[in-house]
């Protein structure tokens, strides 16, 4: 584990490789799973601000999903998660362009509807925080959907934090993603002289 600020992040979001090939996995991500995208209380409220303002860009199976069951939900493990339609597997908010998912609230931010891109925990994927009262720790995790994803990432020596540098700014901020990359670097430094 690395320590950053009030944060601890697992060696794997350093040392994995990741990028995303919409290209080959089409976004199943969104589509597949047990429940719906983790989300912070803060967002539950973000969402339902946001809804009215997005929903003309939701498909209709979403749509009736949000109105049966809310902007979010909460899942068989007592976790706040975005709503699902397909019996837990589809987000109510995935949209379908050229046979690949797209986040509706994604595209309000884009077309400047909202200035809310999506819940963080999609942003930041495939790093999954948990959050204790004194830290949060990072952890890489290992979905078989994403294979073509690490495949990609190691032809392109991507590791995971450089994939997500952007999301883990919005996370932590700059000065924080900056701390982070001194502290690899470091390690770098000291597992190279050890030699």
């Amino acid at each position: 584990m690395i320590e950053v600020q009030n944060t601890l992040v697992h060696e794997d979001v350093i040392s994995e490789n990741f990028v995303c090939n919409l290209n080959k996995c089409k976004g199943i991500c969104c589509v597949e799973g047990d429940s719906g995208a983790p989300l912070d209380h803060a967002e539950k409220a973000i969402l339902a601000d946001i809804y009215p303002k997005i929903k003309h860009l939701l498909a209709p199976k979403g749509i009736a999903a949000i109105e049966a069951y809310g902007t979010s939900v909460v899942d068989e493990d007592g976790d706040l998660t975005t709503t699902c339609v397909d019996g837990n597997k589809e987000c109510a908010y995935v949209t379908f362009e050229n046979g690949i998912t797209k986040c509706a609230i994604e595209k309000g931010y884009e077309q400047g509807i909202v200035d809310w891109q999506k819940p963080i925990s999609c942003h930041l994927y495939p790093i999954r925080i948990t959050q204790y009262p004194e830290f949060d720790v990072l952890n890489y995790d290992r979905w078989s959907i994403c294979k073509d994803a690490c495949t990609f990432g190691r032809e392109l020596k991507v590791p995971v934090y450089q994939f997500l540098k952007g999301p883990l700014i919005r996370k932590y901020g700059a000065e924080w993603y900056s701390e982070l990359e001194k502290s690899v670097s470091s390690s770098r430094d000291d597992a190279s002289s050890s030699i």
